[in-house]
């Protein structure tokens, strides 16, 4: 046994079974919660592209819908910078706390909006405020959710913690958001969606600030954070004065690096799940009853792509994995895209989601884990944060360029193609220039 592996041992065998299976499912409900309020908007967008960004041309006002998704994945940078800060020097639990009760609330908030009907060009202004609120909010949720979970298991478990974390969060994120939507769309059927169901949707967004309030309160810190700080104890060390200074001293090249996955995988996922619900109900023309169940399908599949893909990072390292799903996707995507668009069959349609959906949430599945082995721990909750964050960010402004790009919705299908297959290039041009980083956890 390497000396690297022993003291994994020694750090995780301090650590509670209990304490260590809560800061799992924590981390696991706080990035569920989180995509739940973010799917939200992404299940109502042709709605609100009426009401808030009216245009003549449909998928214009799809763009600005998407792009205010973007505006709030162009916060999370900050709220990452401030809440990975207090994590790293304070601990996981409280920044966590906050972040999940913020991003709640202000979701609950769109449902109080008012239209563009009802007072003119302040309501756009408006959303896009408050969607730079819920961004620095969403962004701390990524520094704390991200690392506490994998910083409680054992080595040879972190990749599959990995992606039952980051997809499968996502996957129960965006399966909530369909029974939501399913729940909304029955209750204010047709038109009375446009009026009241999409603010119902929003108004649900409460529901995680308080099952997070309960979830989170008596959470403890990971070992690692603790051993940290057991360590600063003995040796009577400072804290350090920023942690996000540190980074960009010491490890800015690393940072740079581990943008070209995260902007992949965040592509990757923003084109797929997140450009999914869409793509059913302006390309397909799907009724609301038939789309929800659908997309309540394919997030089952996404969360079984992420824990698989995740533990085959376990077996066969991070690196490898990369290339794989980096160079199967590129094949994959557009012939996924390109046959949904050109089917009718509801059960023929449901297949190609899954599928897209399994591909979309393969790609990311293990980044959570490899970031968090590029960073020590005095550091790892800004870096992964930021790392993250970042490169979301940059691939979550993808829908809004396919939707710029499509002069209509009949040219949808081919740009989702044409952009998958360059984020996913650069995806897999990250993987051959990043290093292995498997066992790798200081």
């Amino acid at each position: 046994m390497s000396v690297a592996e022993v003291q994994e041992s020694t750090i995780i065998a301090t650590a509670d079974k209990r304490q260590a299976t809560n800061a799992m499912i924590a981390s696991l409900l706080g990035w569920s919660l989180d995509l739940f309020d973010l799917f939200i908007l992404l299940y109502v967008a042709p709605v609100l592209g009426t009401l808030f960004f009216p245009s003549s041309n449909p998928t214009l006002s799809l763009a600005a819908v998407y792009a205010s998704f973007a505006v709030t994945l162009l916060m999370r940078p900050v709220g990452s910078a401030v809440f990975g800060h207090y994590a790293d020097l304070h601990g996981r639990k409280g920044a966590m706390l906050i972040a999940i009760v913020g991003v709640g609330v202000t979701t609950a908030a769109f449902g109080l909006l008012p239209t563009i009907a009802q007072v003119g060009v302040i309501a756009p202004v408006i959303f896009l405020v408050l969607r730079l609120v819920q961004g620095v909010f969403v962004g701390g949720v990524v520094a704390s959710t991200h690392t506490i979970g994998t910083e409680s298991v054992p080595m040879q478990y972190r990749g599959l913690m990995s992606g039952l974390i980051g997809g499968g969060g996502a996957g129960i994120g965006a399966l909530l958001s369909s029974v939501i939507f399913l729940i909304t769309s029955s209750v204010f059927p047709g038109d009375a969606f446009a009026v009241w169901g999409w603010r119902f949707m929003f108004f649900s967004g409460l529901l995680s600030s308080l099952l997070g309030w309960f979830i989170f309160r008596g959470l403890e810190e990971s070992p690692y954070f603790q051993e940290q700080q057991r360590k600063k104890a003995a040796a009577k060390a400072s804290a350090s004065a920023s942690p996000v200074k540190e980074l960009f001293n010491t490890h800015r090249n690393v940072l740079l690096l581990n943008l070209l996955i995260t902007f992949g995988g965040g592509a990757g996922y923003y084109l797929t799940s997140g450009y999914l619900p869409t793509f059913l109900k302006v390309v397909n023309g799907l009724p609301n009853n038939v789309s929800s169940i659908i997309l309540m399908c394919a997030s089952l599949s996404a969360i079984v792509s992420a824990v698989a893909i995740g533990a085959l990072s376990d077996r066969i390292g991070r690196k490898k994995t990369f290339l794989i799903v980096g160079i199967c996707t590129i094949v994959l995507l557009p012939v996924c895209y390109l046959s949904l668009a050109k089917t009718s069959d509801p059960m023929t349609m449901t297949l190609y989601a899954l599928a897209i959906a399994f591909i979309g949430n393969a790609g990311y599945a293990p980044v959570l884990i490899f970031l968090n082995e590029r960073f020590p721990t005095a550091l790892r909750a800004t870096g992964t944060g930021l790392s993250w964050n970042i490169g979301f960010a940059l691939g979550g402004m993808m829908p809004t360029f396919v939707s710029l790009a499509s002069g209509g919705t009949a040219q949808i299908p081919m740009s989702l193609s044409i952009f998958a297959v360059c984020v996913f290039a650069v995806y897999t041009l990250g993987a051959i220039l990043s290093p292995e980083t498997k066992g790798e956890f200081r």
